[in-house]
């Protein structure tokens, strides 16, 4: 296999990675003012990310690291021609970030609710809008520079994917919160959940069937049964009291939808609207030497990264309850 699609396949790995981690972090910060009906709730909601959410995020910085390593052409025309959402993004995750490491110490923690409401719901659209985008292709000229606006990205097929990837992650982050609170907060989740399975498995899959009828192919069809199912045995598992089936299954669902992204996008990595001008893993890759170190250096530190992220959820697996809150 060559190096060029090795690290096509990593990038994807890291954005699947991504996604399912910080999918339920941006889902229990959305369902935060939801279901916290008081402070104790809103403590313990965010109780069950603290541990984590940090950690989820290296995955971002690793894959836009490994964009701009593998596929320096793919990470300029990215970064440049959707600086205004990725900026978006950025600052809603500063915010997000400081309002969980700030609530507590605050004499006004609804402030800090509400930016960890929209410091989640933000990134949860966008990164649905941009991902859109990049499969359905962008205006670029002949230099492979983006020549379109903002508007250009917040066409009707973009939002629509904004509000899959949004009603996705909800869904995963209600299911977390079902796996890991009890009583009536585990209640409230349990109910909510079976709610926004029923309008992920809609929207998600209007999403991408439109995907596979206009730039998938033949193979990832099975990624969009993989994804529909996982979302209906998600429901079918809240509804037996599985929580642990139905967190795997709504993990299931975001990696299938990931699949048929990237699996849509190959060999390209930006499509344009012109296919003359468009990106794919061999016009927009370093070279072969560089390539060959990179891949030495994931071999090495990958599996320790992962051992390591997988002892913490170890560690914290135990469900968050308003004494443990409380000590």
């Amino acid at each position: 296999m060559e190096l060029t699609t090795v690290w096509f396949l990593l990038i994807a790995l890291l954005w699947i990675g991504y996604f399912v981690l910080e999918g339920f972090d941006f889902g229990v910060g959305v369902l935060l003012p939801v279901l916290g009906r008081d402070d104790e709730d809103r403590r313990r909601i965010l109780a069950t990310i603290g541990p984590v959410w940090d950690g989820n995020e290296v995955w971002l910085i690793v894959a836009g690291g490994a964009t701009f390593a593998a596929f320096p052409e793919w990470y300029a025309t990215l970064f440049s021609g959707f600086y205004l959402p990725l900026f978006l993004i950025l600052v809603a995750l500063i915010l997000r970030g400081v309002a969980i490491e700030y609530r507590g110490k605050s004499d006004n923690p609804r402030a800090w609710d509400r930016a960890m409401f929209f410091g989640s719901l933000l990134p949860a659209f966008l990164w649905g809008v941009a991902f859109a985008n990049i499969v359905r292709g962008v205006p670029l000229d002949a230099d492979h520079e983006y020549t379109g606006t903002l508007f250009t990205l917040l066409n009707p097929y973009a939002l629509l994917g904004g509000l899959a990837t949004l009603a996705l992650f909800t869904l995963h982050g209600a299911v977390f919160l079902v796996l890991r609170t009890d009583g009536d907060l585990r209640t409230r989740a349990s109910a909510l959940a079976r709610r926004l399975a029923v309008g992920a498995l809609v929207v998600g899959g209007v999403f991408l069937l439109i995907t596979q009828l206009t730039v998938g192919r033949a193979a990832t069809w099975a990624a969009v049964a993989v994804a529909a199912a996982g979302i209906a045995v998600s429901l079918l598992a809240t509804l037996r009291g599985r929580d642990g089936w139905a967190f795997t299954a709504s993990a299931v669902a975001i990696i299938a939808a990931v699949v048929t992204l990237f699996g849509s996008l190959w060999p390209n990595v930006m499509p344009a609207l012109d296919p003359a001008n468009s990106l794919n893993v061999y016009n927009a890759s370093s070279t072969p030497y560089t390539l060959t170190v990179m891949t030495w250096v994931a071999a090495i530190f990958t599996p320790i990264v992962l051992l390591y992220q997988g002892w913490t959820y170890w560690v914290f697996r135990r469900r968050v309850t308003g004494a443990r809150v409380e000590a």
